[in-house]
């Protein structure tokens, strides 16, 4: 049976009009110049921006939406949201204009993520590219970086704080004489700390006050100092030192409420029991292990000696310990993609590797110079500086730079220990007229960026790939 439409329902010419699908096509008045893209693109921004909401109210049956901006401006930001990176022509703009830009349309996450993400980090295609001034007199004691490249400078009694694009946001007064820990809980909050000064301080950085102190206190309720701070994304370490010296802890908090979680290495130093007198000064995190390393030092009249805790933060159990007595570390680091800690030895001046694989071997350490022993009674790694970025190892001496990397080759030889040898290769970095001069003091990274200071200069220097943008 044929069904008919009743007369009232059928159009005029007595067919059946389709109504043709929304458009998918944006179009937005900027400026005065029509910019065409998809409203897929446009949604990239991200829920709550403002392209987010044109595109929810974009119609091919309205005028476009007229925004009273740039429109070169706009035309390198939409290029950011169809390719994820801004254009090469973009270098001819003031960064600060589209940072402005950004925030105005709610996409300068996405900028972040173009010109200051840490996947980018090239260690092999670093250059010194600018400086970064600080007012005063005093040197920066240390440097404090988060994921994406802010940057906050101790210097003397002053913390100066950089956002991401490395404009200067402001400079503080703190209570310390100086900083000698500090790390950066985000772009406006760190957690301050110094030898001399008691408590671990949070600072919050845009108004100069402190949100908060957190206190440890021994079986003589005195005062204690902050000899290192490390995080991991969970908590927040911190290792203190008795205002007497007679006792030392490891804190942890939680990053997010900074209210106390467990205790580790409590030491109640009686007699001459040296090691357990050295509080951790270096705290570092390893996530693949799930461990908090932990390392400290002691020059005496029999020379320098140490040690270095691995720590089961959970149990609060130590799950792997190196007494160092010959050749001690002058810096010790450890990384987690190589699997391995490295130092630099006091007295040799030696890059030496363990294998964190190869946990509870008595002897750990495998040199990776000529072995030689300095006679002369000089310490030459006095001062290096180590630090690891992935899966490569940073190395200073004096004003030079070393950059260390794993090689595969084809044999397969073992160590000393027996276990398989592995093969590390040096490279000095930078161009000639970038390194010499001042021993390097203090290396970081952050962003796309490497951080560095040195001795007796009021500014931090600023290494970056050369090839990308900015």
């Amino acid at each position: 049976m044929l069904k008919t439409m009743a007369p009232s329902a059928l159009p005029r010419n007595g067919f059946k009009q389709n109504h043709k699908p929304e458009s998918n096509i944006a179009t937005i008045d900027v400026g005065g110049q029509l910019f065409q893209t998809t409203k897929q693109t446009l949604t990239l921004a991200g829920p709550d921006s403002l392209l987010s909401k044109i595109s929810d109210s974009a119609s091919a049956h309205l005028p476009p939406p007229f925004v009273d901006r740039d429109p070169e401006l706009f035309s390198m930001l939409l290029s950011l949201l169809r390719t994820g990176n801004l254009p090469s022509k973009a270098k001819s703009l003031d960064l600060q204009d589209l940072i402005f830009e950004s925030q105005f349309y709610g996409i300068e996450t996405l900028l972040i993520n173009s010109l200051s993400n840490p996947s980018h980090f090239d260690a092999f295609n670093l250059e010194k590219s600018l400086t970064l001034p600080l007012n005063g007199r005093d040197s920066p004691s240390v440097i404090a970086t988060t994921p994406f490249g802010s940057v906050h400078v101790a210097h003397g009694s002053k913390i100066t704080s950089f956002d991401w694009s490395l404009r200067k946001k402001s400079t503080i007064l703190t209570e310390f004489t100086a900083v000698d820990s500090m790390l950066a809980i985000s772009t406006k909050l760190a957690a301050v700390g110094a030898t001399d000064f008691s408590g671990l301080q949070i600072i919050d950085l845009e108004n100069g006050c402190v949100r908060e102190t957190l206190n440890w206190e021994n079986v003589t309720r005195s005062g204690s100092t902050v000899q290192a701070i490390g995080s991991s994304q969970e908590f927040l370490f911190s290792s203190f030192e008795s205002g007497r010296r007679n006792s030392n802890s490891i804190m942890i908090y939680d990053l997010n409420t900074l209210t106390p979680v467990n205790e580790i290495g409590h030491y109640e130093i009686f007699g001459a029991e040296i090691n357990s007198a050295l509080p951790a000064t270096k705290l570092k995190w390893v996530p693949g292990y799930n461990l908090l390393m932990a390392s400290g030092s002691h020059s005496g009249p029999s020379g320098v000696c140490g040690n270095i805790k691995f720590w089961d933060t959970r149990s609060g159990n130590v799950v792997w310990e190196i007494q160092e007595k010959v050749d001690c570390f002058s810096d010790v680091t450890v990384s987690d993609d190589l699997s391995a800690m490295f130092k630099i030895g006091v007295n040799s001046g030696e890059m030496f590797y363990a294998d964190l694989r190869s946990l509870g071997v008595e002897q750990p350490w495998v040199c990776l110079g000529d072995k030689r022993k300095m006679v002369s009674g000089k310490k030459e790694g006095v001062g290096c500086r180590i630090e690891s970025h992935g899966s490569q190892v940073f190395c200073s001496k004096g004003g030079d730079l070393e950059l260390w990397s794993e090689v595969a080759v084809g044999s397969k030889k073992r160590s000393e220990g027996g276990s398989e040898a592995r093969h590390f290769r040096k490279n000095v970095m930078g161009r000639m007229k970038d390194m010499g001069g001042s021993r390097i003091t203090n290396l970081t990274f952050g962003g796309n960026k490497m951080f560095m200071t040195r001795k007796d200069q009021q500014y931090v220097e600023v290494w970056q790939n050369s090839a990308r943008g900015y």
